[in-house]
């Protein structure tokens, strides 16, 4: 009978625990998704005083170049300059990556060429495998 008389005081304390299991597992779910959603080509700004790039191994870097008239050249590993269709740039990258996966690759882009034009050849280099671009640029001394 003492049971049924002894009444429970109301508890003036929240229970937190589940606020944080949820709070964290928003958490990890974002940490995951946010770099999914990162697009675009990464390309450092250029700076007004800046060092030579440093080959690294030895190997000459793959040069593409787009003259102003429109037309596409790809250098591979030093040799001259080849005329080479659009279409065909990100094809001839992925094989020389294929063979050498650290090899430079460069986009030397005459001053009047259109933006769009290297933007769209930096994302065909990216859906070939290069993983960072560089662009060739003259310093103020020449």
């Amino acid at each position: 009978m003492s049971r049924r008389n002894k009444r429970r005081k109301p508890m003036g304390e929240i229970n937190v625990v589940p606020y944080i299991d949820v709070t964290l597992v928003l958490l990890i779910i974002f940490m995951i998704t946010t770099p999914m959603l990162q697009t675009g080509v990464e390309v450092e700004l250029p700076k007004a005083q800046a060092a030579t790039v440093d080959s690294g191994e030895g190997e000459p870097p793959v040069v593409v170049s787009i003259k102003k008239d429109g037309e596409f050249y790809i250098s591979v590993g030093g040799q001259t300059d080849e005329l080479v269709a659009e279409e065909d740039i990100d094809a001839r990258v992925a094989s020389v990556l294929a063979e050498k996966p650290a090899v430079q690759v460069l986009i030397n882009a005459d001053k009047s060429v259109d933006y769009g034009t290297v933007v769209t050849v930096m994302a065909s280099l990216k859906n070939a495998g290069v993983a960072n671009v560089g662009l060739m640029t003259k310093s103020d001394d020449q």
